[in-house]
């Protein structure tokens, strides 16, 4: 698993350097495709979620997890589909109905996940006794499930930008 989570780092590093590309560039240009502080705001939502999905992935080192709870791949599927429709929906941005629609299932997603996670949750204090597990586990779902939440945080951004150019 350290192997993986160091992918997953140096993915969040490769992130944050396009992040500082894009403001950079941003301050630079006269003419934008739409407004700054959309782009702005875009830009830094997309960079939470990164942040996000490398904390949940650093949490499973961290927390020297050697096995993973049933129902944690669940929780997980539903963090990269969200996050295949946050691609999506970005470079949809071109056509607004598409990008919609991306924005939509984002939005299901997050639903999908503040209902696996409370489940998880609930699991865990039925089932674990002891209490270390407990609040690892516990915030290791929470920060999966925030991740996704991000995710629908960068949907709404898109559909602002999309009623803005309406």
């Amino acid at each position: 698993m350290p192997e993986q989570v160091q992918t997953v780092k140096a993915i969040e590093h490769e992130g944050d350097e396009i992040t500082h590309g894009l403001l950079t560039k941003l301050n630079q240009t006269f003419i934008t495709p739409f407004d700054r502080e959309d782009i702005h705001e875009l830009c830094s939502q997309i960079d939470d979620v990164i942040d996000l999905v490398d904390a949940a992935a650093s949490r499973f080192v961290l927390y020297r997890v050697d096995k993973v709870r049933e129902g944690t791949l669940d929780l997980v599927k539903v963090l990269v589909s969200a996050t295949v429709e946050v691609s999506a929906a970005v470079h949809a941005l071109g056509s607004p109905e598409n990008a919609l629609k991306h924005c939509i299932e984002i939005n299901r997603y997050e639903n999908e996940s503040d209902r696996i996670c409370r489940t998880l949750i609930a699991k865990l204090f039925d089932e674990e006794t002891n209490p270390v597990q407990i609040i690892k586990w516990k915030e290791i779902f929470e920060v999966i499930e925030t991740a996704v939440d991000k995710c629908e945080d960068v949907a709404n951004v898109i559909e602002g930008v999309i009623l803005k150019s309406a």
